[in-house]
C-alpha cells in the first residue's frame, strides 16, 4: 500500500523544527516514517542546499528556482517516491509550495514558469497533507535572530518575507483541502493539539 506524503511549510522561525520531531513520533505509532527536508535529503541535494543558503552567493532568481527543482528531482527519485512505494509516511520539511512562495512571490519568478517546472519534475504528485505554520515576518525574524547566524534567505528584508507569506496564503486558499493553516503564535501545547486533530483525521 502506498504511503502518505506530508509536508511542513512556513518561514524560518515559524516552529517547524520544534514540531517536526513531535509529528514524526506521533506518526510512528501507525506506520514507518521517513523524515527528510528540502532543499536536501540526498547527498547531491545537501550540497545544493549549502550553495543556496550561502550568503556569499547571489544567483539570478531563475537560477535559484532551477537549483531548487534540481535538488527536488533528485530527492523525489532517491527518497520520496521509493519511500511512498514502500508504504512509508514521508514527512518532509518544505516542498514545492516553498518554491512558489520564495522564488515566485518573494523573488518575482513568473508563476507560470514554476508551474511548468512543477509539472515536469513531479507531474500530478502532491502532498496528501501540508501543514503551513503562519506568523508575521517580524515575529519570525525576532525568533531566529536569538538562536543562530542568518543564512542568505534569512538576511532578506522584511518586505521579501511579506511577499513570501502572501504567497503561502495564496497557495493555501487555492488548495484548502490539502494545506492546513497553523497559527504559529499559539503555545506549543495548543499547536500540538491542533496537529493531533489534523493527523488523526488523516
Amino acid at each position: 500500500m502506498r504511503g502518505r506524503f506530508i509536508t511542513l511549510e512556513g518561514m524560518d522561525g515559524a516552529g517547524k523544527s520544534t514540531h517536526l520531531p513531535w509529528i514524526a513520533r506521533r506518526l510512528e505509532q501507525r506506520a514507518a516514517v521517513c523524515l527528510t527536508r528540502e532543499p536536501g535529503g540526498t547527498p547531491l541535494g545537501e550540497q545544493l542546499r549549502k550553495l543556496l543558503l550561502d550568503p556569499a552567493q547571489h544567483p539570478h532568481p531563475e537560477t535559484e528556482a532551477l537549483l531548487m527543482f534540481t535538488a527536488r528531482r533528485e530527492h523525489l527519485a532517491r527518497v520520496v517516491l521509493p519511500g511512498l512505494e514502500a508504504g512509508q509516511w514521508v514527512l518532509c520539511d518544505r516542498f514545492t509550495d516553498a518554491t512558489f512562495a520564495y522564488q515566485g512571490w518573494g523573488r518575482g519568478v513568473p508563476l507560470v514558469k514554476l508551474e511548468i517546472l512543477e509539472r515536469w519534475v513531479h507531474n500530478d504528485l502532491q502532498p496528501d497533507l501540508t501543514l503551513y505554520f503562519d506568523l508575521s515576518p517580524e515575529l519570525a525574524r525576532a525568533r531566529i535572530a536569538q538562536t543562530r547566524d542568518l543564512d542568505r534567505f534569512e538576511r532578506e528584508q522584511l518586505a521579501f518575507f511579506e511577499r513570501v507569506r502572501a504567497g503561502y496564503l495564496d497557495r493555501a486558499r487555492s488548495s484548502p483541502a490539502r494545506i492546513r493553516i497553523i497559527d504559529a503564535t499559539e503555545s506549543v501545547e495548543a499547536i500540538q493539539r491542533r496537529l493531533a486533530a489534523i493527523l488523526d483525521a488523516l
